[in-house]
């Protein structure tokens, strides 16, 4: 988003303030150099594959609350445990052959057990419930430990269990699958799955205009289901007062000035307070963003977690999220300050712009140690899309981290001499998808107002994925997955997501080439199950282009270049 800045309503950090990598002193983006005035090097700051440890197999235990908070209305809770066999990361398990690992979980402050059990070794995502009432509400963490073994090894969180709001809104999210819950007066005041999918929209060309609040009813009804208005209290109290009046979810923007903490607190008191006569609580609020690639502009470490730890204080009751640009550039520590990562990823328009991404506007290449051609390190197609996320699961596990909530920011714009062209609709319902294909829980594309074709395309595929009525974002939220679906036909992607409660299946299906597939597709599916409903179908095909089930394989005649699909299966008992 860093050359969008005719957008923003402030300036950004500047080149003096970097602080990270190589050659600071020098013009850099994501560590590197981009202008032919200096040299190619090392950025340095990438996340690589662990050592294995000398004393490997090793037993890898973690743990973290179910939800990233509890209410005091609410009775019990739910601690997720794994017990993983790694190569890398936990404890020598001194020739334990034992198929269970013996545990405690306490309070750590006044050793109240909380939890005592036992876990199959290497297995993971295992529940384990306890009861709230033990506890005290507080508006600071709880601290717990979780010691297994004779020898009594130890790991450590934090729970939230805060005091009940007569107003406004919650958040959580769930640590078991990244996804989000929302909770205020239009819910009834009960936690509600929610997958916000909708733009970022900008304060000049849209919140100031003076009939804002019929533009953001006009947004809501393209099926839009969320925002990140650029914009801030008092400029936009009305602009949020209405948002909140029609149960339109928004992220609240702090990173025009996110180093000044008296400023970020205002604005975050501002947000969530249900006393302020300048707005209506931060019903619709769900979430802080902090900071804006942080990594591209190689901020100082700190700086995110010094206002995580702001914003925390303040409103303990919705998660903080952050953008990063880059994509292999200090991730740990860039990652540090939130609790939801959102990934900026431009791929369309830059081969175009960047003469095969050889060049970049400013006149040097563009590779892993050199330049900027709006993408970083990019091939320039839809798939850049799910490997930068695969990315960023992939570093968490190398790094032995808890995954934290994904979120996608698609790219509908073009210009800036970085993109030739705006995304098709095909291709960003292929980008969308193959994102959640890989278990993004959030989709906000940069920028709104967007062309007239784009914000209907995505207003079409969000009111699918969003919507309760066929139970989607129920699935995408609650569900278990995505699971990566076996698939017969090149180029197709596909996952999956199962709510056994309820005996239905999610499929989402993805002709990532832009050549039609002729013949059949299949993919592999529960034995037994059927299709009960397709309700996005982007696939085109050959005849009726009928979706499916045929001894154990979701199938269909073709599949169009560019072509999507959501299928909803009815499993068997």
């Amino acid at each position: 988003m860093w050359s969008a800045s005719w957008l923003l309503l402030g300036a950004i950090t500047s080149v003096a303030s970097q602080d990270t990598g190589n050659h600071p002193d020098w013009p850099r983006w994501c560590g590197k150099a981009y202008k032919p005035d200096y040299p190619s090097f090392d950025p340095g700051g990438q996340t690589l594959p662990p050592t294995p440890d000398p004393l490997a197999p090793l037993l890898h235990v973690q743990f973290k609350p179910r939800y990233s908070l509890y209410l005091e209305n609410e009775k019990t809770g739910e601690f997720i445990v794994n017990a993983d066999i790694s190569q890398f990361h936990g404890t020598h398990r001194d020739n334990n052959t034992s198929n269970n690992v013996e545990f405690h979980i306490k309070t750590t402050t006044d050793d109240k057990v909380l939890v005592q059990d036992s876990i199959p070794v290497n297995s993971t995502g295992k529940l384990f419930t306890f009861n709230l009432t033990d506890l005290t509400p507080s508006l600071s963490p709880i601290q717990v430990t979780l010691t297994y073994s004779t020898k009594g090894p130890s790991v450590k969180t934090t729970l939230l269990y805060l005091p009940s709001k007569s107003s406004g809104s919650v958040t959580r999210i769930d640590n078991l699958n990244g996804g989000l819950h929302h909770l205020n007066a239009a819910s009834n005041h009960t936690f509600k799955p929610i997958l916000p999918y909708g733009f970022y929209a900008s304060y000049d060309n849209f919140l100031a205009l003076p009939n804002s609040s019929s533009v953001i009813q006009s947004y809501a009804d393209l099926g839009l289901t969320g925002m990140v208005p650029l914009s801030h209290y008092p400029e936009s109290a009305s602009a949020f007062a209405y948002m909140d009046s029609i149960n339109l979810p928004y992220m609240f923007d702090l990173r025009e000035n996110y180093t000044n903490q008296t400023w970020v607190k205002e604005q975050v008191t501002a947000a969530s307070s249900s006393t302020t006569t300048h707005n209506s609580g931060g019903e619709a609020l769900f979430a802080y963003w902090s900071v804006d690639e942080p990594d591209g502009w190689q901020a100082p470490f700190s700086a995110p977690i010094e206002t995580y730890a702001t914003i925390s204080s303040v409103d303990p009751y919705h998660p903080v999220a952050l953008v990063l640009n880059c994509q292999n550039y200090y991730f740990s520590q860039y990652s540090s300050g939130a609790d939801i990562l959102m990934a900026d990823i431009y791929p369309i328009g830059i081969r175009e712009s960047s003469a095969n991404l050889t060049q970049s506007k400013w006149g040097t290449p563009c590779n892993s140690t050199y330049g900027d051609c709006g993408c970083d390190n990019c091939a320039g197609s839809v798939m850049d899309v799910p490997k930068r996320v695969e990315d960023m699961n992939k570093y968490e596990k190398w790094l032995g981290a808890w995954p934290k909530s994904k979120m996608f920011n698609p790219q509908a714009f073009h210009g800036e001499g970085y993109w030739a062209r705006d995304p098709s609709p095909e291709e960003s319902w292929v980008m969308v998808l193959l994102a959640i294909n890989r278990g993004v829980k959030g989709v906000l594309s940069w920028v709104w107002p967007a062309s007239e074709e784009l914000g209907k395309a995505h207003g079409r595929l969000a009111r699918v994925v969003s919507g309760e009525e066929d139970g989607v974002v129920g699935l995408l939220v609650e569900g278990r997955g995505p699971e990566k679906l076996s698939t017969e036909g090149k180029g197709v992607d596909a996952a999956g997501w199962v709510d056994k409660e309820d005996k239905k299946m999610l499929v989402s299906v993805v002709n990532t080439g832009e050549e039609d597939i002729e013949g059949l597709v299949e993919l592999d599916v529960p034995s037994g199950s059927k299709v009960e409903k397709v309700v996005w179908d982007e696939s085109g095909g050959i005849g009726d282009g009928k979706w499916e089930v045929k001894e154990g394989k979701l199938t269909k005649n073709g599949l169009k270049g560019m072509g999507t699909a959501l299928v909803i299966l009815e499993l068997s008992d």
